[in-house]
């Protein structure tokens, strides 16, 4: 079987200029990135400003495990499908980070057949974008540094600075630093630490900004420190805002790819769902809205994150709404959320995927009760059985969701052709959908907390931890007691403990810490054991990724 950079080395690219003509844009409103990428600037998005907008689906998947999904492979899959049967679609998919690459989940361009390309480089630096972000955080950081050091205007308190550094590799040496050391030139003594790029709030802001002027208003927004009265201060406050989008002023603009069947691809942003809100850029996703018929976007790891955060913090802030949710299972996946481990998810077993299913139950019921009609996408696997997808089906058909087998990794377009029709069924159908929250935005926080974690995750109760309820109780009082939260949780679960699978009940949801993300526009609320800074596993996907003397990359999946 051949790895998936070697059927994409195989693939035929047609020139990005001809991708672009199948979505009415011409070559002149192009920025080219080589022969096969290309930036769609802004102006050229404005020009289509007053185009209505094609539909919209989403598509998510159950909680992640060991055994995989292939939510983004579906999502190229269906959109290939749906390409196949004459429909004009297009695809807004998220960027892939370089830590995730080298460490140990993999990249985001697809797999086998459904690969949006070029996909090694979208899997490394691909336009840059990336970069952009972490010179623009590192700048904001050097600048408030550079600030205390330079005689302190702003009264800045060194041990309450909220602003951290960031790169975008796997690097868990970075978690806990002191900078400055020796004092003198080398500047001010403080404690920090690094994120990762994609846990960003510049990530965040690139993503949520609906043009350039927003950009710079939330990158100003961002609450940088606290003064020695305790008062919150801003990006703006070191005017730091221009400089910032300056540097992000090519990587606002999305970046158009083509999938392995030529149907065109808009890459923008990858923020992760589990920190952030995981969801590609606003801008990438309201653009192909213009530009086809039928969009095909994803949202990070299963429905109670990415799915729940594009809905309730994006299509809320947008004012869109998907037409349809995909939510992609396996049978392997469902036998795993029974307790078979990982090595012996082959073996047939009906009754655990009937056990199992709890888990896709819950995120099937989460989509639904907020008004979205669902279609389960079964990626199938070849030691999947007659009767375990007969039962998957079954189940699936008892909770109100279509149900389509998957074919799409080894065939592409041709194995998801079912998929695509029940798609096609609910997008060429009468019933709108109508926007539907679990909360209010002028609930108290505590409140929104609640109501996700009860009505989404499926928790008895929650327990806010002091240290969190006194920061939640100072951002109530700075003025930001009306935004959106942004649970970050572990993805495994629908819990906040990744060793509970399938649809745990009865649990408390521990918030232990809560931070303001002002100019993304969210409080966020952590539960768990979350990390920023992800650490590689004990043996690296960069041990098998080389380069031969032809520039021949091997070993990149």
């Amino acid at each position: 079987m051949l790895s998936d950079i070697e059927i994409a080395e195989q693939a035929v690219l047609d020139p990005i200029g001809e991708i672009a003509k199948k979505v009415g844009l011409s070559e002149d409103e192009l920025e080219f990135y080589g022969k096969y990428k290309a930036k769609i600037p802004l102006n050229a998005i404005k020009a289509r400003g007053d185009k209505k907008d094609g539909k919209l689906v989403l598509v998510t998947a159950m909680n992640p495990t060991p055994a995989g999904e292939g939510k983004t492979t579906v999502s190229i899959g269906l959109a290939q499908a749906i390409n196949k049967l004459g429909r004009n679609v297009m695809l807004a998919l998220r960027e892939p980070s370089l830590g995730p690459v080298f460490g140990i989940k993999g990249g985001a361009a697809g797999g086998g057949y459904s690969q949006v390309l070029p996909m090694e480089d979208i899997n490394l630096h691909f336009t840059g974008d990336l970069h952009a972000i972490t010179s623009a955080n590192n700048l904001l950081a050097a600048m408030i540094d550079n600030h205390i050091y330079q005689g302190n205007e702003l009264r800045i308190d060194k041990n309450r600075v909220l602003w951290k550094r960031c790169m975008d590799m796997n690097d868990r040496a970075l978690r806990s630093l002191h900078i400055g050391v020796g004092g003198g030139t080398n500047g001010v003594e403080r404690d920090e630490s690094f994120s990762i790029t994609a846990a960003s709030e510049v990530m965040a802001i690139l993503c949520l900004a609906s043009d350039q002027d927003d950009l710079k208003l939330r990158l100003g927004n961002i609450g940088i420190a606290y003064d020695e009265d305790g008062k919150l201060l801003k990006a703006s406050d070191l005017h730091a805002e221009g400089a910032m989008a300056t540097l992000l002023k090519d990587a606002i603009n999305p970046n158009l790819v083509q999938s392995i069947e030529h149907v065109p691809a808009l890459v923008h942003g990858g923020p992760f769902a589990n920190i952030s809100h995981g969801c590609n850029s606003l801008i990438a996703t309201k653009t192909s809205m213009k530009l086809a018929d039928i969009t095909i976007t994803e949202a990070g790891f299963g429905a109670d994150l990415g799915a729940f955060k594009f809905l309730d913090i994006k299509c809320r802030k947008a004012g869109i709404w998907p037409d349809a949710c995909v939510i992609v299972s396996t049978v392997r996946s469902l036998k795993y959320n029974a307790g078979i481990p990982k090595e012996e998810l082959t073996t047939p077993d009906v009754a655990k995927v009937a056990e199992g299913f709890s888990n896709l139950a819950k995120h099937i019921e989460n989509m639904k009760q907020l008004g979205l009609p669902v279609i389960v996408a079964s990626n199938k696997f070849p030691s999947d059985t007659p009767e375990e997808i007969a039962e998957l089906k079954r189940l699936c058909e008892e909770c109100g969701a279509s149900y389509a087998p998957a074919d799409i990794f080894a065939n592409g377009g041709e194995g998801g052709l079912d998929l695509a029709r029940k798609v096609l069924d609910v997008l060429d159908g009468d019933k709108a959908t109508t926007p539907t929250f679990v909360y209010d935005l002028k609930d108290p926080v505590e409140d929104k907390i609640r109501a996700v974690a009860t009505k989404i995750y499926g928790a008895a109760d929650v327990d806010i931890l002091p240290e969190a309820k006194e920061a939640i109780d100072g951002f109530v009082k700075a003025g930001y007691g009306e935004l959106p939260i942004c649970v970050a949780k572990t993805q495994y679960s629908l819990s906040d403990d990744p060793k509970l699978l399938g649809r745990p009940e009865g649990f408390t949801l521990t918030v232990r810490e809560a931070r303001l993300a002002a100019g993304a526009g969210y409080i966020v609320i952590l539960t768990g054991k979350i990390m920023t800074m992800p650490g590689l596993p004990k043996k690296p996907a960069a041990l098998n990724i080389d380069i031969d003397s032809d520039g021949t990359i091997h070993g990149l999946f």
